[in-house]
């Protein structure tokens, strides 16, 4: 059996590099930028009008003019119109480029205009005032974007921006989620007494396609043969096995001596953990790799968000850091292990995140989740956690 850390320290020693691809902009949202955009010119390209109203020249107005003739009135988009006096003025939207023969916009709540005429009614317009100058927030040939991050919505429109229709991203793995078990049936069969519905593989592949992965789903019957059979195909044509059940010490729990029959390595069986003691990990010389978790539900979720996803961000090269909050209860857990405690998270007055813990009934009690927002991570050392203690988190429910 290994610690926490010895477990996600040979996980992360087999982070792989998945290559790239090129796909439409309007395609990548979720997935990983593997180059940097570039401003294919200034921002803004030019000086634009932010506020509706006249542009003049300052000049004029600190000589003493009140009142400028409306030359003609431009739009966004526009070729730009110059004054020839300095008692003109332009009519602009925002938007607009700025004509050249002015610097200064007075907007439509600082003046009056009647019969062709604009008046200024302030005292105080300054100049350059309601102007996004050319350039200002990034010239021509800056980064926008750094590579290896997750692609927002504001990374589509900073890729719009400059006319990027394709994004170079990172290769997403090929995934199969597989359970085990004979007393496991279809979600629209009706279960006997002793028949439970299957529902990991489903949750398993939801969180994948919160995080922008497709994968494959599969069950295999307590049948040593066809659990040989399908997982060798599985090995030969994915990255990445998820296998949930079958891993602990029953008599039906094949998984574990099938994966050693073709050779894949076993790095670690067993981990110091609740929930999730029963996980195995390990990797074939063709690459691919095998997280099998234990078929409680909770303990698999835990460790698809504790050890899976860590190692995929760290493949992916996207830098995360690590969340904490204050445990806002008292708490004794006696036995010596890593607890992974279900809390409800929510932010106090003063901005602090506290973690209070919502006990349930075990790793089978996956109705749990529904009332709480992450785990909290303590460690086996200790035996009483005081309210006020900071520990790590993992989040699996957004919170607003």
């Amino acid at each position: 059996m290994v610690r926490v850390e010895e477990a996600e320290k040979i996980i992360l020693q087999q982070c792989k590099d998945f290559e790239t691809e090129i796909i439409s902009f309007d395609n990548c949202l979720g997935r990983v930028l593997a180059e940097n955009i570039i401003a294919d010119r200034d921002l803004p390209a030019f000086d634009r009008v932010t506020m509706d109203g006249i542009a003049i020249n300052h000049e004029a107005f600190r000589n003493g003019e009140r009142s400028f003739k409306i030359k003609a009135t431009q739009s966004a988009g526009e070729k730009p119109i110059d004054i020839d006096a300095d008692d003109e003025c332009i009519e602009i939207m925002t938007g607009a480029v700025l004509p050249s023969t002015t610097d200064t916009v007075i907007p439509y709540e600082e003046i009056e205009i009647k019969d062709g005429i604009a008046t200024v009614k302030t005292e105080r317009p300054l100049i350059h005032q309601n102007i996004h100058s050319k350039g200002k927030d990034k010239k021509q040939n800056e980064i926008l974007v750094e590579a290896n991050q997750f692609i927002t919505p504001a990374i589509i429109a900073i890729a719009a921006t400059v006319g990027k229709t394709s994004l170079l991203v990172k290769k997403n793995p090929a995934i199969v989620i597989i359970s085990t078990g004979d007393e496991l049936i279809e979600i629209d069969e009706t279960p006997t007494a002793f028949q439970i519905r299957r529902s990991n593989g489903y949750t398993l592949r939801a969180v994948l396609q919160q995080h922008g992965l497709r994968a494959d789903i599969q069950h295999l019957p307590d049948d040593q043969k066809i659990i040989l059979e399908k997982l060798e195909y599985s090995i030969n044509n994915y990255d990445i096995i998820l296998l949930t059940g079958g891993v602990s010490m029953g008599k039906f729990d094949y998984i574990p001596s099938a994966l050693e029959n073709l050779r894949v390595k076993k790095l670690f069986h067993k981990v110091q953990q609740r929930p999730g003691k029963p996980f195995w990990f390990g990797s074939h010389q063709n690459g691919a790799l095998v997280f099998a978790f234990p078929g409680n539900p909770v303990s698999s979720f835990m460790c698809l968000y504790r050890y899976f996803l860590p190692w995929l961000r760290i493949s992916w090269q996207v830098k995360t850091d690590k969340n904490f909050a204050i445990l806002n209860e008292n708490l004794t857990f006696k036995p010596s292990l890593q607890y992974f405690l279900q809390v409800k998270l929510q932010n106090n007055e003063k901005g602090i995140l506290l973690a209070s813990p919502v006990e349930g009934n075990g790793s089978g009690d996956f109705t749990n989740l529904l009332q709480t927002d992450a785990f909290m991570e303590l460690p086996l050392e200790k035996v009483d956690f005081k309210k006020g203690e900071v520990f790590p988190i993992w989040v699996f429910k957004q919170i607003l």
